[in-house]
This record gives structure tokens, sequence and C-alpha cells, in this order.
């Protein structure tokens, strides 16, 4: 038990330095910034929507889309790539019944080497949009509700900001959902802390694919889609490139935005972590084997000490077990309260970890077996850099 005290104190010493040092990571306080007031002059704006095989959630997200409320100009342009299930054809038809906004359906050429499908797809949307003062890059999953279009292009006018995203509410209708998906938001928040993210000076960069708006002069200062064509994790590259080239960048959770995407079991949650995991390692071992090491500090230790302690009548295992658990559950209250979830979910935390660890590790055995970033019949098998 002497080991398992000492390692049991030193989680414990981590926790305490994350819930109070590490940014706010666990604070859910960062919502999109108001405005300012009413523009003088609203900017132009295009909606960029990349979809390669989605009539199964475009009935539910483009509607959102075309109905949105804009003082100025704006449209949307829906690059379809490719897809085999009439992705095209019925956005057309939801325009002609919903009305609205103007839609226009494009299509890239064949991908080339060295990019990946969205990127390319978003590369053909820009270049269909050369009066846009403003893209919204939003996933053809992501519903907006009203106002959602006004209230972005107000916060990055009025806050004078380059990039502004936010990270949609996404579903928790399954119970795979509601175990899975706070914890996904709560880890994001935790590698890449928000608050920190949004400080100009800071290094830390980060956004959300699903909803980002980017001024456009910002995007041609930062290189263009181009800049980050081979890019798995695309949103996160692509807040770096424009934060780096001197560009303000904001991230934080949505109110008015919501991922219409249906998770219905756990093997679709699994893909979703796992085709991106080692990417985001870098497809480093050294970083993995790091990763794996302090996920189990981290979350797995607390647990163990606290029960194995309580078993073998070692309280003070079982007390630096007990109070780190109770530190990593209080730090994901804010989030369970976000999504709707009940404050009796926190101490499953370690549980929820314990899968994303096994999620990462099988991302690595999926590169190293070839199989790489698979994801709408494509798949990346290796890091993809831009020259």
């Amino acid at each position: 038990m002497t080991v398992l005290w000492w390692v049991s104190v030193v989680s414990l010493l981590v926790w305490v330095w994350l819930a109070l040092c590490h940014g706010g990571f666990w604070r859910t306080d960062q919502r999109l910034p108001g405005g300012g007031g009413e523009a003088v002059a609203w900017p132009s704006v295009v909606v960029l929507v990349p979809a390669r095989d989605e009539a199964e959630v475009l009935p539910v997200s483009l509607p959102s889309l075309l109905a949105q409320e804009y003082p100025g100009r704006a449209r949307v342009v829906l690059v379809d790539d490719h897809s085999t299930d009439g992705t095209g054809g019925l956005a057309r038809e939801l325009a002609r019944r919903t009305g609205g906004l103007e839609l226009a359906v494009t299509t890239p050429p064949p991908l080339p080497e060295g990019w990946t499908g969205k990127l390319w797809a978003l590369r053909h949307g820009v270049e269909q949009a050369p009066d846009a003062e403003w893209l919204l890059l939003t996933d053809a999953d992501i519903a907006h509700r009203p106002g959602s279009l006004r209230a972005l292009v107000a916060a990055g006018e009025g806050g004078g900001l380059d990039l502004v995203s936010q990270m949609a509410r996404l579903r928790v209708a399954t119970r795979w959902e509601r175990l899975i998906v706070p914890a996904f938001v709560y880890f994001f928040a935790q590698l890449y802390p928000f608050r920190r993210s949004n400080r100009p000076r800071a290094r830390t960069a980060a956004a959300a694919g699903g909803c980002s708006l980017v001024r456009r002069s910002a995007l041609e200062r930062a290189g263009g889609v181009a800049a980050i064509r081979g890019a798995v994790i695309d949103d996160v590259s692509l807040a770096r490139a424009v934060k780096r080239t001197g560009g303000r960048t904001w991230l934080g959770l949505a109110d008015l935005v919501d991922s219409v995407r249906p998770y219905p079991g756990l093997g679709p949650l699994w893909r979703m972590v796992s085709r991106s995991a080692y990417a985001q390692l870098r497809y480093s071992p050294l970083l993995l084997a790091g990763t794996v090491a302090g996920l189990g500090l981290v979350y797995l230790v607390p647990p163990v000490a606290a029960l194995a302690g309580v078993a073998a009548g070692a309280w003070w295992t079982a007390g630096a077990g007990l109070a780190a658990w109770a530190v990593m559950a209080g730090t994901y209250l804010p989030m369970l309260r976000y999504y709707g979830r009940p404050a009796a979910a926190a101490p499953l935390l370690p549980f929820t970890a314990l899968l994303y660890l096994l999620m990462t590790v099988d991302s690595a055995v999926q590169h190293w077996r070839g199989r790489g970033a698979a994801w709408k019949g494509r798949t990346y098998p290796q890091p993809q850099r831009a020259e």
C-alpha cells in the first residue's frame, strides 16, 4: 500500500493543480461575447457547408441555416463532396421548400494527394465566395437556432476578433451519448482551456470545426485553407494558423448551435474519438505512452486507491484517493450541468476516461495497421503536412 499511497498523493496534487492553475478549464462560462450593439453596416457573409453523404442530417440542419435572418448580405454554399446518397439534390429541394437565404450547391474537383476531404471541400467553397468579408465554416450536422449567424458576426465585429468559434452542443439522447459526450467536451477543454485560448498572447489556440466564423482577410494572411490542407484536426490547426499570424481568436460553448448527428451506440462514438486521437498526439509513440500513463495517474489511480485502501484498511491511501476523486468529480460538475446531466454522474468520470484511454490506443493501432484516420470512405494513414 505504500507505493499506492504515494501515487495517490501525486494524483491528488495533480488534481489540485489542474483545478486551480490550468486556465479554469472546468468552467463553462465562456459563451458568445456580445457585439457591443448594432453594427452600422453589417459585413457580407458566406456560410460554407462541406457535405459528404449527409442526407440523413440535412433535413434538420440545412433549413436552420437558410432561415437565418441577417441584416447584411448572406448566402449559403454547400460543397457536395462527391456524395453517393443524393446530398446535393436533397439540399436543392430543401432550399426550394424552405426559402430564406440563397443556396448554391457545388462539387469540388477530385481530391488531390496531401489534402483531407473536408479541407479540399472548404478550399473549393472559399473560391466560390470571393465577395465575402466573413466565412462561416459549419458542418452539415450542425443546426443553428434563430439569431445564431447575427450573434456570431456581431461578436466578431464588436470584439475585433478574427475567428469566432463555438463548441456545438452535442446530442445526449442515448445512454452512451449521456456517458461519453459531456466527457468528450470536458477532455477537450482540459487539453485546450478555453479561457487560455482566448487570451491574445497565450500560446494555446483552439477552435471547434462544427462552427467557426473566420474573417476572410485573417484566413488569407494565415495562408488560406492550403496552409492546413492535410490536418486531420483541422479546427485546432486553423486557430493556430490565425493566431500565429497575429489574429485574435475566441472559443466557447454554444447556446444557439447544436449537433444533430446521432450516435446510437458505443461503436459510432468510439470511431468519432479514435479516428483522430493519435493524430492529436502527432503520431508519436512517446506521446502515446505519456498520455496513457497520464490518464492512468490522473483518472484511474484515485478510484483504485480509494477502493483498495478501504478494502485493506489503509485509510491514508483511501483518503488520498477519495480526495483526488472528489476534486475530479467537482471539476466535472459544470459540464454535466451544461448538458443537463445529474451530479450523480460525476463519479463515473474515471470509467469514461478508461474508455477514452482505450480509444486512444485503438487509434494508434489503426494507424500502425495503415488504416489511419478513416472517415466517410477515406483513410488518411500518414500524417499530412503542408509545405
